[in-house]
């Protein structure tokens, strides 16, 4: 009952001139408790403004009941709070809760219940488990839900799965939706085990049969704890009334794990079935084709007029989708559909404007108009957010410019990002892509709460500049510290031992990943054959594709372009039209990997038909590094003057890159005049250019023109332009042994020389003969023999010699160009020793047995 409340007025004087008061003025007039006033018609008001949807109207409702000490029944109060649930109103709700605790009602557990709701979905768990150990006998099967909801929302799966187990010692047969929350706690790896038995009980159950939450939930525990998409798909098809829901679900988890040729077929299936898809459904499908880049724009084009059609044109999330698609499905690396998109766009919002800034930078060399597109944003009205700041934090990063970058983060910190992870994340990428490795440390450590994310990045920072020991003892500190590592970690890894050839080390992260449950994961499948390719283990690389159940383009191209820099052209145009069969459409890196393959074996005429085809059959348009690959096609073969005539004929200004490769071929083949030209159109782009200075300087030494060597060797000292130094090394019992030219600073140095002086006499004996012409400096021809036989890659496999046995081969990996000469000589090795010696540089891989290379000499 409502507490009554007596009011009387003071009685007006007895004088016929004066008016009776007005209502309004009674707040004036002072109140004594005399008689009662019924405050129903106050609380028919509060509910009906409920029933309006003007919950704040309401809550000024009760404020007025309160106030006068007067208060609803508990019915109310549970439509009150469900009310500020359902808006996401927690600090109403929190307000409503104080009323209800100053009535001194006795609460049921259905107020108890959606009070657990209430501090759950607001993040306040701590309350919602207070709210719950006080209810007592109280608590009913909802309470035990709500509470195993609360932990599992918040990422306390220990906890989620404890209260389960709780709830059955206190003989609670669990509901569907006990069931839901629980195996929303298992989605993890660590948990996943968890999940499998709960799966079990749940089956004898039946709840599987019938409700499509558990399904839902089922197929999240499988995907998000074990990226099992064929269990998933097993789940969602003994569903037997599947929703939109489902649908969506199960098309988006196929393009996150990578499979987006399922999604696309799943989308198909729903349609043919009649279901009607929803925003959600739109936005995830659009996805998918983004996924396939290229091979799905047409589709793509269809499901944007389908949104048209289907009136969500306007909708924000399917807007960005969409921006996002024809950003990365652009034929010609053009933007202009996805900025037209982004332009007609009615309402801007913080996505929209992070989706172009993002579609840019992924583009590739549009980073500074993607920086340029920022500064016009935070001149409007639309703030950014900390993926926009990540995002543009990446552009500075690309464009190694760690001065712009740390004004954008000052601006993110003036917007409260200061302690955001993301914001964070991409300050060390910044860093450590501009070579500051230091300040990337630096903010690594500074970072308010290092999560997995945090290590990821700081590991593949240290992986992508070559420091791979910085990299694993990272990774030893993120197991140490019980941080669970995922898929983007272990990329990350066998991406550092790649970069340096540490095929031991890529071993055990193989053994590591098979322990962790990740054999089958895509992304981690291609960093496997990527790894072992530029390892030097190529059939490693073979097996791993052939044991792959799921392919997309990233497998093919990472084959194709193993078996490319082995000098196995064959193969790699085998595997290509293997790719075509099953379906997969070649992109632009694909095409470079396939007429790179046709230039180390010389094949012109198939890196003809190649370069034709890419137009002609799969809509792509050459790039730069295309037409930089024919150029070099062209002029390994020694068809100069047919490469000049290419280059002359190109329909865009060839850059520096096409120059270059064509001044390289110019140095091979000694053609001094062509050279000559290719160097001064290099210059007149990049005066700078350190290749272009090397490569003539090269040219000249080897033609003997000494003045005009140190006439550029003088230029490069005024211009500050530094060679970078030749450096080989090897892979020992995991540790990795770099060597210089005539280095002497190895703790084996002695038995290094002496072994060299072993082999020089051996292959001298079987017709060995220094060719001095790779000297590239002007010294007496014994002082040239001397130097040309302590080059760094002949000191490495020396030291392969001494401290590895047969029949493992020796892998020796060069940061340059190996010379001509110690490719001559490591063959003579080879058939002097006996044994295999795989050699990478920077161009490719040279598999040298027998006194044989696989490079056949052409390279």
């Amino acid at each position: 009952m409502m507490a009554m409340v007596n009011l009387s007025l003071p009685a007006p004087a007895k004088s016929p001139s004066r008016p009776p008061p007005k209502l309004s003025s009674l707040s004036s007039v002072p109140l004594s408790v005399n008689r009662p006033v019924n405050f129903e018609p106050l609380r028919h008001r509060l509910i009906k403004h409920l029933d309006a949807g003007h919950l704040h109207k309401a809550i000024s409702t009760l404020d007025v009941m309160a106030s006068h000490n007067a208060h609803p029944d508990l019915i109310t109060y549970s439509l009150l709070l469900k009310a500020c649930i359902r808006s996401r109103d927690f600090q109403l709700g929190k307000l409503v809760h104080s009323h209800l605790t100053e009535s001194k009602l006795e609460l049921d557990s259905v107020l108890f219940n959606s009070l657990i709701s209430l501090y759950s979905k607001s993040g306040d768990w701590t309350k919602a488990r207070e709210i719950f150990e006080s209810m007592g006998n109280k608590r009913d099967l909802v309470s035990w839900s709500a509470m195993i909801s609360c932990f599992a929302n918040n990422k306390m799966s220990f906890e989620a799965i404890l209260t389960f187990l709780y709830m059955l010692d206190n003989g609670f047969l669990p509901n569907e939706f006990c069931f839901t929350a629980v195996i929303r706690a298992c989605s993890t790896s660590e948990f996943f085990p968890t999940g499998e038995i709960i799966l079990g009980f749940l089956v004898k159950t039946g709840y599987l049969d019938f409700d499509t939450n558990v399904g839902c939930a089922l197929i999240d525990m499988f995907v998000k704890g074990n990226s099992d998409l064929e269990s998933a798909f097993k789940v969602f098809d003994k569903m037997p009334d599947r929703n939109v829901v489902a649908w969506t679900l199960m098309i988006t988890r196929c393009t996150q794990l990578s499979y987006p040729s399922g999604a696309i077929e799943l989308f198909i299936d729903m349609v043919l079935g009649g279901y009607m898809p929803d925003r959600f459904t739109l936005s995830g499908i659009i996805s998918a084709c983004t996924e396939q880049e290229s091979e799905s724009l047409s589709l793509g084009k269809q499901l944007h007029s389908w949104v048209i059609r289907s009136g969500f044109a306007s909708d924000v999330c399917i807007g960005c989708s969409l921006v996002d698609m024809y950003a990365k499905c652009t034929i010609d690396g053009s933007l202009d559909d996805s900025r037209r998109l982004f332009d007609r766009m009615e309402n801007h919002n913080v996505m929209s404007w992070t989706a172009i800034i993002t579609g840019y930078i992924q583009c590739g060399g549009r980073d500074m108009a993607a920086i340029e597109l920022f500064c016009k944003m935070i001149e409007g009205p639309v703030s950014p957010n900390h993926f926009t700041f990540s995002s543009v934090l990446k552009a500075c990063g690309n464009l190694c410019d760690s001065r712009t970058g740390e004004q954008f983060y000052a601006q993110a910190v003036k917007h409260g990002f200061a302690s955001d992870d993301c914001v964070g994340n991409s300050l060390i990428s910044m860093y450590a892509k501009s070579g500051r490795m230091d300040d990337a440390q630096k903010a690594f450590e500074s970072l308010f709460e290092k999560n997995l994310v945090s290590y990821n990045t700081i590991v593949d920072a240290y992986a992508k500049n070559l420091d791979s020991e910085g990299a694993f003892e990272l990774f030893h500190k993120i197991s140490d510290f019980g941080v669970e590592v995922n898929a983007f970690t272990f990329t990350s890894l066998l991406s550092g031992a790649s970069s340096i050839g540490a095929i031991g080390k890529g071993e055990q992260i193989h053994a590591r990943l098979l322990k962790s449950g990740f054999q089958s994961n895509q992304c981690i499948c291609n960093a496997l054959i990527s790894m072992y390719a530029r390892c030097g283990h190529i059939e490693a690389a073979f097996q791993v594709l052939n044991k792959m159940g799921h392919r997309n383009v990233i497998t093919w191209t990472s084959m194709i372009t193993g078996f490319a820099k082995h000098g196995f052209a064959a193969r790699a145009l085998e595997i290509f039209h293997e790719m075509l069969k099953a379906g997969i459409r070649p992109n632009e890196i694909t095409c470079i990997a396939v007429l790179s393959a046709c230039s180390h074996a010389g094949l012109v005429s198939e890196g003809w038909e190649i370069f034709k085809s890419m137009h002609k059959d799969f809509k792509i348009a050459p790039r730069m590094e295309h037409y930089a690959c024919m150029v070099d096609l062209l002029g390994r073969s020694g068809s100069l003057r047919e490469a000049i005539e290419f280059i002359n004929k190109m329909p865009c200004t060839p850059d520096a890159l096409v120059w270059r490769t064509f001044l390289g071929a110019c140095r091979v083949h000694h053609d001094k005049e062509l050279g000559e030209h290719a160097a001064k159109m290099i210059l007149q782009q990049d005066p700078h250019d350190t290749a272009a200075h090397i490569l003539l300087s090269n040219l000249y030494a080897s033609s003997g023109q000494w003045e005009d060597v140190a006439r550029i060797r003088k230029n490069m000292k005024e211009r500050n332009l530094i060679k970078e130094a030749g450096c080989s090394w090897i892979e020992v019992d995991n540790k990795i042994h770099r060597f210089h030219v005539a280095d002497t600073s190895h703790p084996q140095v002695q038995e290094i020389y002496d072994k060299l002086d072993e082999m020089a006499l051996k292959i001298k004996g079987l017709g060995y003969v220094p060719d001095t012409d790779f000297v590239l400096h002007e010294l007496e021809e014994e002082q040239k023999e001397q130097f040309v036989f302590q080059h760094s890659e002949k000191i490495a496999v020396a030291f392969g010699l001494i401290t590895t046995s047969r029949p493992k081969p020796i892998r020796v990996f060069k940061n340059l160009r190996v010379c001509g000469d110690c490719h001559t000589a490591i063959k003579y090795i080879s058939m002097a020793t006996g044994r295999e010696i795989v050699l990478r540089d920077s161009n490719r891989f040279h598999h040298i047995k027998n006194g044989t290379c696989s490079c056949n000499d052409y390279w």
